[in-house]
């Protein structure tokens, strides 16, 4: 018994190093995630923390009510983990599940960072802005800024009767009373949401606009039972919380069904799976945010290593000629977009590019329309090398992948579009609609593309490609750009 209160104990210490790992690198951009499975296995023991951030653990009921017993150490503490102790000791609780207490100290971590940066995450009510949600939307047109957690939040699924619920009651109900928190059914959320689109209709973006009213009321979100079957929710989600997550929200949900199985077999679910990648907390190489150039420089300081230099460069790229990189450093380049796509520059030199350098940083990637129709093409064309060359992306971005060629059709797309007649404005046409079958054609290839380019498998086997390890071994830089 002894032995495995020393386990707990082991695990607790680890994931209070792992703890200061993520509050150092930020881990929060606009919508990462750490998910944990609550999905029963045959019991095993202990093994080393998994890839991305969670343990590999297994249903136990081994444990017994005197290893749940609350240290001395503990004692002065709070949150989920140690309530969940407390009421062990106490016998309000039978025995300690071993999957559940590794998704508490997951929940504890979370709370315990949470504390640390309460200020930084503007969680009390009583500091915050008491703007209204359209007023503060109209207000940050005039200043834009961002404010993206530094905190992610979680992301817990498990079949029925794991207790998925009752976890996060727990983590809920040890929060401070004066924090702006929100415990909500999911569907009730959404049914919320809902009335206040229609309640903004109108409005050039309103969803941002109800993003605004929702962050502003609750900076904490803890969802339960995240189950998406309405095509009308599918379709939205994703820009909402892309929004949520640009105005410092954090995300704890419940789920019956891991990210990659919600909404399956749903209608148009291509257009859903960029929120599932919002949601995976291994798909983190690819940032969506306006003037976050900061954000990126520090997570291409981290690829680099945080005790090195990154110094403007000037590599040979083909037959002798020389292109200046920016920022580089250990096979990592800097680049802001219109250095490598408002230039006069092809695929021999970003062949020549992924030579020098494995892995990539790109800032600013712009919607794209009719006015940067040129840069398009470039940026397809880099996208291209890049995939064959396998090597890595780390880019900041306007939009997601399907909202930067949002604007590209086809000549058949435009065809299809209802032709302006004399009871339409022409103000209410998009000026910047871009017909051209070419690029049209070829963005579907760069959305996949850039999908799968952030996807854990190919990050796997960049960093495989990089060591010389076998794939199937954790990767502890795939893991950083997950974060």
């Amino acid at each position: 018994m002894r032995a495995v209160v020393r386990l707990i104990r082991q695990s607790q210490a680890a994931f209070q190093r792992q703890h200061y790992y993520h509050s150092c690198n930020l881990a929060r951009r606009h919508r990462p995630l750490v998910y944990s499975n609550l999905t029963p296995r045959p019991p095993r023991c202990y093994e080393k923390l998994a890839v991305f951030g969670l343990p590999n653990l297994e249903t136990s009921r081994a444990l017994s009510i005197d290893a749940a017993k609350v240290s001395t150490e503990d004692a002065s503490r709070a949150g989920p983990l140690i309530e969940y102790e407390r009421r062990i000791a106490a016998g309000e609780l039978v025995d300690g599940d071993m999957c559940q207490v590794g998704t508490l100290q997951e929940l504890q971590r979370l709370y315990d960072e949470l504390v640390a940066s309460a200020d930084a995450c503007k969680l009390d009510r009583y500091s915050a802005s008491e703007k209204a949600g359209r007023s503060r939307w109209l207000w940050s047109r005039f200043m834009p800024q961002s404010t993206y957690s530094p905190v992610k939040g979680l992301y817990l699924h498990g079949g029925v009767g794991t207790g998925k619920t009752m976890l996060m009651d727990l983590f809920f109900d040890q929060l401070p009373a004066n924090w702006r928190k929100k415990r909500i059914h999911f569907h009730d959320f959404m049914l919320n949401v809902h009335s206040r689109l229609q309640k903004h209709k109108g409005v050039a973006d309103p969803l941002e606009v109800v993003a605004g009213e929702i962050s502003d009321e609750a900076i904490l979100l803890c969802l339960d039972e995240f189950m998406v079957t309405d095509v009308a929710d599918a379709l939205i989600l994703n820009r909402l919380f892309g929004h949520l997550f640009a105005n410092g929200a954090i995300l704890v949900s419940t789920s019956n069904r891991a990210p990659d199985n919600l909404y399956e077999g749903g209608l148009q679910r291509d257009l859903f799976l960029p929120f599932i990648a919002t949601l995976k907390a291994e798909q983190g190489s690819y940032f969506v945010g306006k003037d976050s150039s900061a954000y990126l420089l520090q997570k291409f300081q981290q690829l680099i290593g945080e005790h090195t230099t990154a110094r403007p460069q000037e590599v040979e790229v083909i037959m002798g000629r020389k292109l200046k990189v920016p920022l580089g450093a250990n096979g990592c380049a800097y680049f802001p977009f219109e250095e490598l796509c408002d230039r006069p520059l092809g695929a021999a030199d970003y062949f020549g590019l992924c030579k020098n350098f494995h892995t990539l940083a790109l800032d600013g990637v712009p919607i794209f329309g009719l006015h940067n129709r040129t840069a398009a093409y470039r940026f397809v064309t880099l996208v291209d090398v890049m995939y064959e060359s396998k090597a890595r992306l780390l880019c900041m971005a306007e939009g997601s992948p399907h909202e930067l060629f949002d604007r590209i059709v086809t000549v058949a797309d435009a065809q299809q579009m209802a032709p302006r007649t004399s009871s339409r404005s022409r103000r209410s046409d998009d000026l910047d609609l871009c017909v051209d079958n070419e690029l049209g054609f070829a963005k579907d290839r760069t959305i996949s593309r850039l999908t799968e380019m952030n996807s854990k498998e190919f990050l796997e086997h960049h960093t495989a490609m990089l060591t010389g390890k076998d794939i199937t071994e954790e990767s502890s830089e795939a893991n950083a750009i997950a974060r």
